[in-house]
């Protein structure tokens, strides 16, 4: 059953190393997205599963130790899903983190709680495919807690990566209405249309926190909601 969840953005600028000289711009969002982690460490969970997008989910869960990078984005970085002591296994090929699990990665640097798991989702999953695995998640063990990544629309000014539309601002506020009533039902009826058209990757692992919280009767808590790159940034904690 879940018992606790953390909903945090996932750029790459979120870590310092890509962000470089702005990096202090997103200080504040780091800081909310670490109170969030902490609920997660406090819950006492057997297992933590990070779910966030990814463009070619190639395989379901990504093991305890499974490592990613930021060499794409030209940083010498290298992350793994979990604490040190936590290796993937060696008799299975395991391919690299997708961005947004790498940027997790990256968060729970010390680590040293309930084993770490990763979950890719297809950004263009269907939301009761997404339910269903949040329900598949949820009923994994008796205590799990999700890490869940994504951002929101990309469409929020003239210089965000989607440029404006004015449906932008109205559907991040829904989600961020969602996120700090825990309401599900929200959640799962977000549009996935809509949500491509306004470039929204959170879409998808928010609906798998719906059905993984279906039976848990949580509590949200806002810690933040802002767009400081036109994208909008949400961070969550659900006890």
């Amino acid at each position: 059953m879940l018992v606790a969840a953390a909903v945090c953005p996932c750029p790459p600028l979120l870590v310092p190393d890509v962000a470089a000289g702005a990096a202090p711009e997103l200080d504040v969002l780091r800081a909310a997205c670490q109170d969030a982690i902490g609920v997660l460490a406090a819950s006492r969970s057997e297992r933590l599963v990070v779910i966030g997008p990814a463009e070619r989910p190639s395989r379901g869960v990504f093991p305890p130790g499974a490592a990613g990078s930021f060499r794409p984005f030209g940083v010498a970085l290298d992350v793994t899903l979990g604490s040190a002591g936590q290796d993937a296994p060696e008799d299975e090929e395991v391919p690299p983190l997708p961005p947004s699990l790498a940027v997790a990665a990256w968060l729970l640097r010390g680590w040293n709680a309930a084993p770490v798991e990763g979950l890719g989702v297809g950004e263009q999953l269907e939301p009761e495919r997404c339910l269903a695995a949040g329900r598949a998640v949820a009923g994994s063990a008796e205590r799990v807690a999700l890490l869940v990544m994504g951002d929101g629309s990309a469409c929020r000014s003239l210089k965000a990566p989607g440029y404006l539309d004015e449906r932008a601002e109205p559907f991040d506020q829904k989600i961020a209405a969602a996120l700090a009533g825990a309401d599900i039902r929200a959640l799962a009826a977000l549009d996935p249309e809509l949500a491509q058209e306004l470039k929204v990757a959170g879409r998808a692992p928010w609906q798998v926190l719906a059905g993984a919280a279906e039976d848990a009767h949580l509590t949200g808590e806002l810690l933040q909601d802002t767009a400081p790159y036109g994208v909008g940034y949400f961070v969550a904690a659900w006890t």
